[in-house]
């Protein structure tokens, strides 16, 4: 069993800046997929990064790619996600979750373990 932790929400300006982190216990990261996902109200959970077991691959949502980055410390057993340029539009409930899948491009359907989330909020 893995649990996770989310850290570092907050409410910030558009165009600023903010990092989360997501902390897991109970068992290493290092065989597991990690995932970003986030829910504005009103509408589903959306996929926003994954990072491969090791870090060497990763993959991001259209609307996220270049301005977040996700990235993990393995022997911190910890993940984060690197958020610039915010927009009013990025305003959600942040959710860790980690995967026993092989590919970042895995389903959210095979994400095993979620973190209860972070609220993000980034006004005009």
């Amino acid at each position: 069993q893995v649990q996770l932790v989310e850290s570092g929400g907050g409410l910030v300006q558009a165009g600023g800046s903010l990092r989360l982190s997501c902390a897991a216990s109970g068992r290493t990261l290092t065989n597991l997929m990690m995932g970003w996902f986030r829910q504005a109200p009103g509408k589903e959970r959306a996929f926003v990064a994954s990072i491969s077991r090791i870090g060497g691959t990763t993959n991001y949502a259209d609307s996220v790619k270049g301005r977040f980055t996700i990235s993990r410390d393995n022997a911190k057993n910890t993940v984060y996600l690197q958020m610039n340029s915010l927009k009013p539009e990025d305003t959600a409930v942040y959710y860790c979750a980690a995967s026993r899948s092989v590919t970042v491009l895995a389903p959210m359907s095979l994400y095993d373990y979620w973190g209860q989330g972070t609220q993000v909020t980034v006004s005009s």
